[in-house]
């Protein structure tokens, strides 16, 4: 049997988090090593681990998977939860894309200058309340189903509760407006692997501090 994926990046969230979501979601046990040091992400480029110099970089079936977009692909895939063919596959990256969209302003936020963090942020809250939540609580409303593809779990579902909680950080009422995705969020978040992975002292990481900044830009040489 192959050993547990492994993961390598910082010990935060950055865009690592959303293919700890999905291992999490698929019920898959995974190691992480951290970076902690500009020294350990040098270690990995000098081993020709990186095929761009960047991580994250996860160790899967006998693979040095890198590109955060390919290895959610790949695990989704592996996993079953990437529809049942190309029209749904399309529908799941359409709405993946979407909440991509939204959590990168999310992620970026703390790295911002503290003169346009509050612009910045009002404009998350604006995107996410007009141009990104009415979209799926339109497709919730429109085809009555728990799940936004094929009436079946997929990593759209599971990418939109981590948006959904992200922007929940912002501005804890973010869903008033909003009643079937409150009620979805409900719903995913109790499905045993998902509801196991939000509780204390589980691998999903914290939002990012200052402290955490400073790691960072320490690490990565911004």
């Amino acid at each position: 049997m192959a050993g547990k994926p492994k993961l390598h990046y910082t010990k935060g969230r950055g865009k690592m988090e959303s293919i700890r979501w999905l291992l999490a979601a698929a019920g898959v046990e995974f190691e992480e090593e951290f970076i902690e040091t500009k020294e350990d992400l040098e270690k990995l480029r000098n081993d020709g681990v990186l095929m761009f110099q960047q991580v994250p970089l996860v160790e899967i079936d006998g693979m040095k998977m890198v590109q955060s977009r390919a290895i959610a692909n790949y695990i989704a895939t592996k996993y079953n939860l990437y529809g049942k063919d190309l029209k749904e596959r399309a529908w799941i990256d359409m709405y993946v894309e979407g909440t991509t969209d939204l959590m990168g302003m999310i992620m970026y936020l703390p790295f911002q200058p503290a003169d346009t963090k509050e612009k910045n942020l009002a404009l998350i809250i604006e995107r996410a309340t007009t141009r990104y939540f009415p979209v799926y609580e339109k497709a919730l409303k429109d085809h009555g189903h728990d799940y936004l593809v094929g009436n079946k779990l997929s990593w759209a579902d599971i990418h939109l509760l981590e948006a959904i909680l992200m922007t929940e950080e912002c501005k804890p009422d973010i869903l008033s407006a909003f009643p079937l995705l409150q009620a979805f969020k409900g719903r995913i978040s109790n499905i045993p692997t998902i509801k196991k992975f939000l509780q204390p002292g589980s691998q999903r990481k914290p939002p990012t501090d200052e402290k955490f900044v400073a790691v960072v830009r320490k690490i990565f040489n911004i």
